[in-house]
Order: C-alpha cells, then structure tokens, then sequence
C-alpha cells in the first residue's frame, strides 16, 4: 500500500469514532431530544454555560499543542488511543456540538414525517462520514506538504481562535436568553 494509504489507515480509527458520535448525536436529535432540550430553560442555559467553558478550555489546549513530525510505531499506536478518547470527548461532550446538533438538525428534522424524515436522518448521517472522510484526506494531503509542522501549527492557532469566538457567540447568546427570560 502506498505511503499516502498508510497515513490514512492510521487515522481511519478516529474518523470512525467521530463518525459514530457524530451518529449517535444526530439519532438523538431527530428521534426528539431536541424538543425536550429546547423546552427546558435551565437545560439550554446549562449547555450554553458548560459549551462556552469547554470551548474556551479546548482553544487554549489547541492554542498551546505541538506539532509533532516523527512518531515510532509503539507512540504512534498511544497517540491513536489518546486522539480516538479527545474525539469522543469533542463529540460527545462537547455541550456546543449537543445545542448545535440539537438546534440545527433537530429542530430541521422537525419538519419531515415517515419516509421523508428517514431520508433527512440519513443523508445527515452520511454528510457526516464524508465530512469526517474529507478532513482525514485533507489533513493527510496537508501533511504531505508541511515537512516541518508550521502549517498545522498555524492550523491549530485558527481552530482556537475559532473555538474562541464560537465561546463569545455562545456567550452573548446566553445573555439574549437571560434578558428574554427576566423580561
């Protein structure tokens, strides 16, 4: 196998984790979790809070993390444990992940009923997995190119400040809330 399907193949097993969690968020938002979410003040506050925290805690952990050019097997297969546990984490609970899934594709799944509300689950599902797919073989073609680890560095200082202004918009989200709610 190439050298290019090696690389792949290592990172197939945290592609499948956040495709199975990815999975499992989307079943629950369509089979109604969002309703009752959303139905729930304190629970919806509560998610914006914990989403705000946990994104401002994994910016600074993505600010701060390391590239790393070479890896022997016996790390390699460590690092793959560690990666496949920080994407369960990120996927399932990541509070942001939840409202957004809950929000977006819950509450769009709404609209759809039988056979129609099967399709929607399924096409999200399988958007999903090729998204998952496409960043591994982005990442890979990336890695390829970046001998020396800057761009992903720089990657990861983007994906933090991302993570930031995500934790701001949930932020002020949350204080639209509050006032709907002392009003």
């Amino acid at each position: 196998m190439s050298y290019f399907g090696n690389k792949i193949l290592n990172v197939l097993p945290i592609v499948i984790a956040a495709s199975i969690c990815d999975t499992f968020l989307i079943l629950f938002a369509v089979l109604g979790v969002s309703v009752i979410v959303l139905s729930f003040v304190w629970m919806k506050t509560l998610l914006i809070i914990l989403g705000s925290l946990f994104l401002i805690y994994m910016g600074y952990i993505t600010w701060r993390a390391k590239t790393e050019s070479n890896t022997n097997q016996e790390e390699g297969s460590k690092k793959t444990g560690k990666l496949i546990s920080y994407t369960i984490m990120i996927s399932i609970l990541n509070p942001h992940a939840i409202l957004d899934t809950i929000g977006v594709i819950g509450t769009s799944s709404l609209k759809y009923q039988g056979l129609d509300k099967i399709a929607f689950t399924c096409a999200c599902i399988m958007i999903s997995w090729i998204w998952f797919f496409s960043l591994a073989i982005l990442g890979r073609f990336v890695g390829s190119k970046d001998k020396t680890g800057k761009i992903a560095l720089y990657l990861n200082k983007v994906s933090a400040v991302v993570m930031w202004g995500v934790a701001v918009y949930l932020m002020i989200s949350f204080r639209k809330l509050v006032t709907s709610v002392v009003s």
